[in-house]
């Protein structure tokens, strides 16, 4: 018997990764010694007290029973202080912070929470490819704004305004963003938040790579207005290496938020007490954490550079993330480069055009490796 699937998965392919993974595992089962420079899943533990503090929660009486929709008290203020004392943004832990399962979950929640079918949505490019697909998901349709080098990978405002906007519902920001790295600054973010208001448009801001390479951490809330207009997403798995737990946060206004919860509250039964638990302990570690890992990443991203100066690419050093993103050398293409660097050495790396037609010309390497396997992959190249 054969089911027709549904029209929304019509203009929805499966996520690149998920396909690339897969043929990424079938050369390791043929023996290649596949080094993986392609995904940011952070590689390193998280300390030792954050993982003390899921192992000790789990012996809690009711700690594996259905929690609450919105998380524990605890976690939401864990939550607001950190933003507090890292944003100077000051939220109600009652109702302007809701703890989701990672970030990406709240990509969709936010989606099926204000868009109907018809309406338009702001999408960066190159971005994040889920802000895209989650948007066919919903039959909205995208309307991609373009980034480019020559202007800092910042929306120009001018062209923008010259789109039809008149059925544009959402837009997508992500700074610092992914995949340039580029950090976003304070005009940017106030020039956003008036265009915002000017067409009655509901911001996101996807925030994960605060704390990564970045020694100025900003939030789209610290800015005038902010609140009447913008959201933001963020998430602990880049910060405290901690991704397959699954924790993430929406903060912003609290009418926004509770429509958010209504799909929520029907998608899943909770967070793991436990897993709510080891994030307070992260959320309260001192500021000597992010200094201590951005250490591993600088020298990581050192030899990364090194490989990208071997492949004849340039990059930017003012850029911030746990990527580097790279321009090809003329005459060349990124599928080429990805494609030779995988079946001759050996070495897996992204494509830019994964992230829109604007990443042509580019390729990403991850800094989620050991450096013993980048000096490798320095070695295979040489």
């Amino acid at each position: 018997m054969k089911i027709e699937v549904a029209n929304r998965l019509k203009h929805v392919e499966e996520y690149y990764f998920s396909k690339k993974l897969r043929e990424v595992r079938e050369l390791i089962s043929e023996g290649k010694p596949i080094i993986n420079l392609g995904i940011g899943s952070p590689d390193m533990s998280p300390p030792k007290n954050v993982l003390e503090a899921i192992c000790e929660a789990s012996y809690q009486e009711n700690a594996h029973g259905y929690q609450s929709y919105q998380g524990l008290p605890e976690l939401r203020k864990a939550m607001a202080s950190f933003y507090l004392k890292n944003f100077n943004v000051d939220v109600n832990f009652n109702d302007e912070v809701l703890p989701l399962m990672g970030s990406k979950e709240g990509i969709l929640h936010i989606s099926m929470a204000f868009l109907n079918e018809g309406d338009a949505v702001l999408i960066p490019n190159p971005g994040y490819p889920t802000y895209a697909s989650v948007t066919n998901l919903v039959q909205a349709s995208p309307v991609f704004y373009d980034l480019r080098e020559e202007n800092n990978w910042e929306p120009d405002f001018e062209a923008i305004e010259k789109l039809d906007l008149s059925k544009v519902k959402l837009m997508w920001i992500n700074y610092p963003h992914m995949p340039t790295g580029a950090a976003g600054s304070d005009d940017l973010f106030k020039k956003l938040i008036s265009f915002a208001k000017k067409h009655q448009i509901l911001l996101v801001n996807d925030n994960p790579y605060s704390f990564v390479l970045n020694q100025k951490p900003k939030s789209i809330l610290q800015f005038e207005g902010a609140k009447e207009v913008a959201i933001e997403l963020n998430s602990l798995s880049k910060t405290f290496n901690i991704a397959g737990w699954r924790v993430g946060m929406v903060l912003g206004n609290a009418e926004v938020l509770k429509s958010i919860l209504q799909v929520k509250s029907n998608m899943d039964s909770g967070m793991y007490f436990g897993i709510q638990k080891g994030a307070i302990a992260a959320l309260n570690l001192p500021d000597s954490w992010n200094i201590e890992m951005n250490s591993v990443y600088e020298k990581r991203r050192q030899l990364v550079w090194n490989i990208c100066d071997k492949l004849g690419c340039l990059y930017d050093r003012k850029s911030t993330g746990m990527f580097v993103w790279a321009k090809v050398p003329k005459g060349k293409n990124e599928n080429e480069i990805s494609d030779y660097l995988l079946y001759k050495h050996d070495v897996f790396i992204t494509p830019g055009t994964v992230f829109g037609s604007n990443g042509e010309g580019y390729i990403r390497f991850s800094l989620c490796v050991k450096e013993e396997k980048i000096e490798e992959v320095l070695k295979r190249i040489s």
